[in-house]
Parts: structure tokens; sequence; C-alpha cells
């Protein structure tokens, strides 16, 4: 390092020199590739300005007395300029540290909360989730039981980063870890609603939707802790029913209690679950209204329910220019026999 800075020493006296008395764009020019030099080894600005203070007096020894004081004036006063560079060098450099950690976590969470979409003849289901950042808040999750019923989680946790993540990741593996004869969605909320409530700081809630579906009868049980409403498309009446029930969100009592309700879904009827990124995407200034969501789905209806939430993210993407204000999950279930 010391043998570094001696060469660039000379050269940045040389060019000094040369520039004072031809005024040559090429020694800017070389000085620059001095600069870059000295930034990457982290040489300080009060250093390069001491730097060129040595170089003036020993081209210059008569220097003007006054100008010597006015330089050794501007080499104090960036000396705590160079404290500051120092000190953002390395909150940069934990920056660096902190979004790779992040990035790490962020694989290391969806390779835990991933879950198999389930194949069932007569059953087309469609499912996308996208965080708004590295991190998803959001989490949805299939079991398929031995009776041939398909339970659905679709969650989001009231705080993000890290934290939510690992939540997620709890709230996943007490749901695989549960007993199928538990596998009632008032039953599942319950049990959940205790995990949480036992084990997630007290500023943390979670916010669920679990349905139980039956293929060979199109039953659809389900219950709501204190979720976005769900929303039924009867093929038959061309409508949209919104589907809900009553439940307090995740974590807030251990004694909260869930309602259940059922519908009966016929051929080419859908669901469809969310999360409150999905209704809270904006068009300018203004969110946008749960009929412009549904509007959009109708649209892309006659696609598959893999491509249908695609091409709805994909519209409400562009129209938020590409930047998400909150995680976005949709999840479509569409009855085809």
């Amino acid at each position: 390092m010391e043998n570094f800075f001696k060469e660039r020493a000379e050269e940045y006296k040389k060019l000094l020199a040369e520039y004072i008395e031809t005024q040559d764009e090429k020694a800017l020019y070389e000085v620059e590739l001095v600069s870059k030099a000295f930034i990457k080894h982290n040489i300080l600005p009060e250093e390069i300005i001491n730097l060129h203070i040595k170089a003036l007096k020993e081209i210059y020894p008569d220097l003007v007395v006054s100008y010597e004081h006015s330089m050794d004036f501007l080499l104090e006063a960036m000396i705590s300029y160079g404290l500051a560079h120092q000190e953002i060098q390395v909150l940069r450099e934990q920056q660096i540290a902190l979004k790779s950690e992040i990035s790490i976590a962020a694989e290391m969470q969806q390779k835990l909360l991933r879950t198999n979409k389930p194949e069932v003849p007569g059953v087309d289901i469609g499912v996308i989730s996208v965080p708004a950042n590295q991190m998803n808040g959001d989490y949805y999750n299939f079991l398929l039981n031995t009776d041939g019923s398909i339970g659905i989680a679709m969650a989001d946790v009231i705080g993000k980063g890290i934290p939510a993540a690992l939540c997620m990741s709890m709230i996943k593996y007490s749901l695989d870890s549960f007993p199928e004869e538990t596998m009632r969605p008032p039953v599942i909320l319950n049990n959940l609603n205790r995990v949480v409530e036992r084990n997630v700081e007290s500023n943390m809630f979670i916010t669920m939707m679990y349905a139980q579906y039956f293929p060979n009868s199109g039953r659809l049980a389900f219950s709501s802790a204190g979720h976005e409403p769900g929303y039924y498309y009867n093929a038959v009446e061309d409508r949209f029913t919104e589907i809900t029930t009553r439940g307090l969100v995740l974590g807030v009592s251990e004694d909260a209690e869930y309602e259940e309700k059922e519908l009966l879904i016929n051929k080419d009827d859908m669901v469809i679950l969310l999360t409150d990124g999905v209704t809270e995407c904006r068009d300018g200034e203004r969110f946008i209204e749960i009929h412009e969501v549904l509007e959009v789905i109708k649209q892309y209806s006659h696609l598959s329910s893999q491509e249908m939430v695609e091409q709805v993210y994909k519209h409400f993407e562009r129209l938020q220019d590409f930047k998400l204000q909150d995680d976005f999950s949709l999840l479509i279930l569409r009855k085809t026999v």
C-alpha cells in the first residue's frame, strides 16, 4: 500500500506540473485514472489534498504563504468529510452484506414454503404469489387428504421481512403436522390460532382463509380468520358472490372461535382466494375497486386457471408501472366436470 501511494504521488505531481504548464486535457484524463485508483484503494479525500499541497511545494518552493495557508485550511475542512466518507463506506458494505443475507433468506423461504399444486381430475387450479420486496408476507398451501379432499390455505402476515417469513414457515409446518381428522376449516384455524398466540410476538398477526374442497361432491367448506373475502363465481348465473365468515385474525385471542360455511360448486364455477395486495392495487392515486379485479378475472376466464392468474397479475403489474405496493397472491379453483 505504501509503495502504491508513493508511485501514485509521483505520478500526480508530474501530471499537476504538466497541466499547470500546458493545460493539456491529456493530463486531466490521466489524473482521472489516478483518482479512480485512489478510490479503489480507499484513499481518503484529505490524503489527496495533502498530496496536492506537497506536490505544489515541490513544484513551486516559493509558493505564496497566503495560498499555502489556504490549502492547509482546506485540508482541515476535508478531514471531517473524509471521516464521513469512511462511515458511508462502512454503511454501504453493511448494506451489501444485509442484502446478501436477505437474498439467502428469501431463497430459504421459497424452499421452506414450497407446496405442490394438486392434480385432481375435474379440478383446474391456478395460483400466483409475487412479493413486493424480496421476502414474501403472503402464503398459500395445498393439502391432499386421503379422503380425496383438497385443503387450501391463503394467508397474509401483518408484518414483513424475515420475522414474517419465519412466522409463515411455522404456519406451514404446523399445517403439515396436524392429523387428518382435524382438517375441517374451523378446527384448522382454531389449532393454528393457538400456535400463533403462544409462539409469535404480540405485534404480529396472521389473516387466513382455509377451505376444504371435495371434488366428488363439489362441496366447498371454508372458514376465515379475519382474511380478505374470497369470491364464488356462478357460471350459470354469470355472477360473483363474496364468501367470508366470522373469525378473528390468528394470534389475537386464544379463545377465538371460527365459523364454517359451505358452497356447492358446479361445472365451470370458480372460487377465488386472494390477499389484500390484489384488492389494494393502485390506478394512479386511487385504489382499485374489487369489481374491477373480478372484471379482469372474467376477461381471462376462457384461459386455464394458471394462465388466468398470471394474466391478472400482469394486468395489475402494468397498471402500477411494474412497482408492486404490496405482496400479490391470487388463487383460482375451477370445477371442470
